[in-house]
């Protein structure tokens, strides 16, 4: 027979355990919901998907590719550069190695910072003071703080990362408002003359040409725009059948005629057009697409997913190709407007055929050399540099826009491809895509060879 006392005594004893049991939860709860915001904040692919919200901005404004080049610069240096501070034993500030790039602000108590965080909210903040309109990733940047504050970081972790970001940011804009940009804005246009073998505007919109000013822009690691200018272009000699021009002319008319269904889907995906003007009968409608540094920045987010890369490598991936992109597209910009090189299009009809039209529409700028072939080349070197010479990765860049998939078996045969697909669409001669190639090249290797940032 169990007497009263015992069964008070087992009753303490259950109490006792169940209150241990509580105890317990209430600790492992408390553990988690001190670690656990780290898996969804500390991400990459919420970094990638943070750039995507960018390029989603600067596709809907139009930005043109040079423009839309500076944006990604800014927006992915500022975010860098928190990541070397938050880890300085493995990362290195580009202060310094960026001649003109102030030291950036130090943390005074990296305990109440989140360095992801910070640079996410960074790299936003920045994104949105570098395109228009007003505002337009800041409702982004809201949803970045109700993020980390519903999966339990603490508020002064977040209050803590918001002021570091801020230091940052203001560093970065006060930098960047310096590197010319502002003084383009109101510079002379293009002047457009009959001179033999000069660029003039292209059907259908007969557009200005686009940033004859761009080669003014501070360059980020180049000493110069003209450092690494792409090589002569072939004399403009149109009337002599074997002249290299007019073999070159004929390449591009005979191609154009006579694509194949993986040429026309190679000019379809790389076209990379941020403003087509459609025209059908008397309607006129425009249609966009992401610019070539668009595409680019969607393919280091595809690569660094395949590669299995963490946040900060990520982030340094995403840096250093935009830097290649922003100086890429500052060299090629200065050849463009020394050589001023008309367009195969422009030459073709008046020699040729004067009804023959690109299978892709001509950009409003010179031929000479590929924009797209300059900045390639030199996103492709950056991006060997981090993830390597032989990651195979599908680009799914253009479903969203209804064109299928590229299998892509490194970054520099991605680079190859977007050139030669000018040649199929019909908007450059070959030289222009080989002799860009070579200079995006030396802009990529240059940048790799100067800026340490993984340690």
């Amino acid at each position: 027979m169990i007497s009263t006392s015992m069964i008070n005594s087992r009753k303490k004893q259950m109490k006792k355990g169940f209150t241990g049991l509580i105890a317990g939860i209430v600790l492992f709860c408390s553990c988690k919901s001190k670690t656990d915001y780290a898996s969804t904040i500390h991400d990459p692919i919420l970094f990638c998907k943070t750039v995507k919200k960018l390029n989603d901005v600067v596709l809907e404004n139009n930005f043109p590719p040079m423009v839309a080049s500076r944006n990604y610069a800014y927006a992915t240096i500022a975010a860098y550069e928190i990541v070397a501070a938050g880890d300085p034993e493995h990362y290195q500030s580009l202060s310094g190695q960026i001649r003109h790039l102030p030291t950036m602000p130090a943390p005074e108590d990296t305990s109440t910072i989140d360095f992801p965080l910070a640079a996410l909210l960074a790299f936003t903040k920045v994104g949105n003071a570098v395109t228009f309109p007003e505002g337009s990733m800041m409702n982004y940047y809201g949803e970045l703080l109700n993020m980390a504050d519903s999966v339990g970081m603490p508020s002064n972790r977040i209050s803590g990362s918001m002021a570091y970001s801020d230091t940052i940011v203001a560093t970065i804009l006060a930098w960047a408002k310096k590197d010319n940009y502002p003084e383009t804005r109101s510079a002379t246009r293009y002047t457009v003359n009959e001179e033999p073998g000069r660029y003039v505007p292209t059907p259908p919109m007969y557009a200005q040409a686009v940033e004859p000013h761009w080669m003014e822009i501070r360059t980020l690691v180049l000493d110069s725009a003209s450092i690494c200018r792409a090589l002569l272009p072939p004399k403009f000699d149109p009337s002599n059948k074997n002249s290299e021009f007019y073999k070159a002319m004929m390449e591009v008319k005979n191609i154009g005629d006579s694509l194949t269904d993986e040429q026309k889907h190679i000019a379809d995906f790389w076209d990379d057009n941020p403003f087509k003007m459609n025209v059908t009968g008397h309607v006129m409608f425009a249609t966009k697409r992401f610019s070539p540094p668009g595409h680019w920045m969607n393919i280091v987010g595809i690569a660094a997913k395949k590669a299995g890369a963490d946040f900060n490598t990520t982030v340094t991936g995403y840096t250093k190709t935009a830097i290649a992109l922003f100086d890429g597209f500052i060299s090629c910009w200065e050849g463009k407007f020394m050589y001023n090189y008309i367009r195969p299009e422009t030459v073709i009809n008046q020699l040729v055929d004067p009804e023959w039209r690109p299978y892709i529409q001509t950009p409003p700028f010179p031929s000479f050399p590929s924009g797209h072939a300059t900045a390639s080349s030199a996103a492709a070197e950056t991006m060997t540099s981090v993830f390597g010479d032989n990651l195979s990765f599908t680009d799914t860049s253009l479903l969203e826009f209804g064109i299928a998939n590229r299998e892509i078996k490194s970054f520099r045969q991605a680079s190859q491809e977007a050139a030669m697909s000018r040649l199929y669409g019909g908007i450059h001669f070959r030289f222009d895509n080989d002799l860009g190639i070579e200079s995006g090249k030396r802009v990529g290797e240059l940048i790799v060879s100067r800026l340490t940032m993984k340690k």
